[in-house]
């Protein structure tokens, strides 16, 4: 299965489904008036002194469920009887620290009871044991209503406790009694206006300004921490809250709707419920559970970074379609991405490594949104739809983009800001390079597979960017057409249309050049994995599709691998192919004896170089080729001038590290082999070189790897090749698109006598932008005039 975030697979060892215990209330239309943002009353008891009271005293408790101290100086409590208009005020004074409590001491019955913790204030108003109205006031005017209350001027927080209470957030409480006190869920911090929904009626804990929200009430942003994983992890945590902004099949995200000021905290998590949540979209919820740190598998496996959750969770619904927490916009207008730095981590394990940076970090930028709902405005599509939902776009004004709109790997450039959208929660569209998203694009921010995703929660709007395929020019009589194109596994049992589609790709795009360096050309049999090693029937069917589509007569030469020795799909014995045509001045040199272990050399004929077998194979038993293709040599005559020609196919970037991953920076273990092989090819160049320092020598093929690296400057040291793809415009050089990167992994060299030609050179965009391939390559050309 390609993705676990869609299913959420998991160890065995989590798979303790969660209760979800719903509290289920329903709520009237509309709420008294906004949440308050930091202090609300917390906790209501009226039931002081009297027979069978746990306390002597009344009183009311306050809780700060902002960020900030809030000072209540001047303000007042009053109370009202359920039905009264008129009312009784306590003034308070000092300062409430957020997350903290703040006592009212009220008056004490005639009964017994035991004595409050020391009080922050003290009043002497008789509260109603079973029901009333009490009104946190931001000045000490009294209140002369009965009803409407909680909208009146200077109101901060209301509760109409009793159910009849004339006046309430919402609809008031339950009965009190006198053993029974009304409390605010999340320990203080859950508002949603209606005090129905929001207030328990239980035993009373009055707590005062020394006690804390403790575990009851812990913040989402706690738990998330400013940090790669949670702070809290392995840790219990209760009554969490915030407002379920999206479900997925074996959990659902949710997120506070009263964020901090600081932009590296999260407002958000995932939490994984092992089967059907039991909530939906727009439910005010507190939640408890174990905060864990999950690494999703796939590609990568330990190399991804984890995703913060809570597991095994108990989950109070509180209300229902309450407004959701806004986007946060991701672009201009909002939280601009960093532009270039991944992740400044030299080295190592970022987990452990510290240094948490969002705001010049692309890995910390977006993991300080991890699970909020994050929205992107008119996006770029920067790569095309996969087969998978994925589609890579990045914000609009986004740098190093390609002329045709994608967006440029550069050694020193990443691309932090890419995130791919995900349809794991909702469809998402068929997109090319150069499209744009109309409007906004919302989601939540997930990872799986070395990259940030945005689980996008209702399918974007497409507007076309009008890409089409590109056609490069024809070669002029002298000019020697040669071409490289990765034709991606074609076997005899792929569809008629994919041959007719590359047919016409050589034909009408490429113009049918001289000669096609045709990688991955799989055997008769395909990917069945029979000891089938010709190919014969798998060229036969491209030659005559070309045939069909108007192209000339090509012929072809190749040399068969050792049954399962060249890497690839197994079973396909995939190899390259030249495929050439003869009406223009172009032939092949046939020198017998190459064969799939026999090593090509050089040949010395008086002043002259020449191949010992043509075809060949360079070095195919050298370490460099375990489980790799070999190099396929060739001598060509153009015109009756010698023309020598390479084609390669490198070992694959395959057990690389990811860009966005848990190691910085990332290894890439699979270019030692690269490496290596350049190394034996520059050295078969230079034996030609050697002989001749005018010879025409052409290496091509999908090195897979960049022309920024250092496979590709092993190649190009001292001069012998030029590599082609680095003479072009930054905007021009790429080959191949992947996870939104446009890149070159294919190339042309040629040797210096070539290069002081008016050569003209030119990669042909056809597959890697579109969301419909014959490959995912481009394929590209050289017209080199040679008389």
């Amino acid at each position: 299965m390609r993705r676990t975030d869609r299913v959420r697979l998991r160890a065995l060892a989590v798979a303790s489904a969660a209760a979800v215990v719903g509290a289920l209330i329903a709520l009237p239309a509309g709420t008294a008036h906004a949440v308050s943002p930091d202090i609300v009353i917390s906790q209501v008891y009226g039931g002081g002194g009297n027979s069978g009271a746990p306390y002597t005293n009344d009183f009311i408790e306050l809780y700060n469920r902002g960020t900030a101290p809030v000072t209540v100086t001047g303000w007042t409590v009053q109370y009202a009887s359920a039905a009264g208009s008129s009312w009784a005020r306590t003034t308070l004074s000092g300062t409430i620290a957020p997350g903290k409590y703040y006592l009212v001491q009220e008056a004490a019955g005639a009964g017994s009871g035991a004595a409050l913790p020391t009080p922050d204030a003290t009043g002497t108003i008789a509260l109603g044991a079973n029901a009333g109205k009490v009104a946190l006031v931001t000045n000490s005017t009294a209140l002369t209503c009965s009803t409407g209350c909680a909208t009146q001027p200077g109101v901060k927080d209301f509760v109409g406790y009793g159910t009849t209470a004339s006046s309430a957030e919402g609809s008031p409480t339950g009965n009190l009694a006198n053993t029974t006190a009304a409390l605010r869920a999340g320990g203080g911090a859950t508002d949603t206006d209606n005090n129905a929904a929001d207030f328990a009626v239980t035993a009373p804990t009055p707590r005062n300004s020394s006690s804390g929200g403790g575990t009851g009430g812990t913040r989402i942003r706690t738990i998330q921490g400013a940090a790669r994983t949670s702070p809290l992890a392995g840790q219990a945590v209760s009554a969490v809250p915030g407002v379920v902004t999206a479900v997925g099949p074996s959990g659902y995200w949710f997120q506070d709707p009263q964020p901090d000021a600081d932009p590296a905290t999260s407002e958000a998590v995932y939490v994984y419920t092992a089967g059907a949540p039991g909530v939906a979209v727009g439910d005010s919820v507190t939640v408890g559970g174990t905060v864990s740190e999950f690494r999703p598998g796939g590609t990568g496996g330990t190399t991804n970074l984890t995703i913060t959750e809570l597991t095994a969770p108990t989950t109070s619904v509180l209300a229902h379609n309450v407004a959701l927490p806004a986007a946060t916009v991701v672009g201009a207008g909002g939280r601009v991405p960093p532009a270039a730095v991944i992740s400044s981590v030299t080295t190592g394990d970022v987990e452990t490594a510290g240094g948490f940076q969002p705001a010049t970090d692309g890995l910390d930028f977006w993991e300080s949104l991890e699970g909020m709902r994050v929205q992107l405005n008119n996006a770029a599509v920067v790569g095309p739809s996969s087969s998978f939902g994925e589609i890579p776009v990045v914000p609009q004004g986004s740098t190093t983009r390609t002329t045709r709109g994608g967006i440029l790997l550069q050694a020193a450039d990443g691309n932090p800001e890419r995130v791919l959208l995900d349809d794991a929660l909702a469809p998402t569209p068929t997109a090319n390079v150069g499209d744009t998203l109309s409007g906004a694009t919302v989601g939540v921010l997930d990872y799986s597979f070395g990259n940030f995703k945005l689980l996008v929660t209702a399918t974007p709007t497409v507007a076309s960017g009008g890409l089409t395929a590109e056609t490069t020019a024809a070669a002029t009589a002298g000019q020697l057409a040669t071409a490289t194109f990765n034709v991606e596994n074609l076997a005899p049992s792929d569809p008629q249309s994919k041959f007719d589609g590359l047919a016409a790709a050589v034909v009408n795009n490429l113009r049918s050049p001289d000669l096609v360096a045709l990688e991955e050309i799989q055997d008769n049999s395909g990917a069945t994995d029979n000891g089938v090693v010709a190919a014969d029937q798998t060229v036969a069917k491209l030659i005559a599709a070309i045939t069909a589509a108007g192209g000339p007569a090509y012929s072809y030469r190749q040399i068969n691998p050792v049954n399962d020795q060249d890497g690839g799909q197994p079973g396909g014995n995939i190899r390259q192919v030249f495929l050439y045509r003869t009406d223009r001045g172009l032939s092949f040199t046939d020198r017998p004896g190459g064969g799939s272990t026999t090593a090509d050399s050089v040949v010395n004929n008086a002043g002259t170089p020449a191949l010992a077998y043509s075809p060949g194979r360079i070095d195919p038993t050298n370490p460099a080729f375990n489980a790799s293709r070999k190099p396929l040599a060739g001598e060509f005559r153009w015109n009756g001038r010698p023309v020598f020609v390479i084609a390669n196919h490198f070992n694959s970037k395959g057990g690389d590290q990811p860009l966005f991953g848990r190691y910085q920076q990332p290894t890439r273990p699979s270019e030692t082999q690269r490496h290596a092989q350049a190394t034996v090819v520059k050295n078969f160049t230079d034996q030609i070189l050697a002989v001749d320092p005018n010879a025409a020598v052409i290496v091509l093929g999908d090195l897979n790897d960049f022309e920024f690296s250092q496979t590709t400057d092993l190649l190009t040291a001292g001069g012998s090749l030029v590599d082609l793809p680095r003479t072009l415009p930054l905007a021009e050089r790429y080959t191949y698109v992947y996870e939104g990167n446009s890149q070159v992994l294919d190339h042309i060299l040629i040797s210096p006598a070539l290069a002081a030609t008016a050569y003209s050179y030119d990669i042909v965009h056809l597959n890697s932008e579109f969301a419909t391939q014959l490959s995912d390559h481009d394929p590209q050309v050289v017209r080199i005039p040679l008389p």
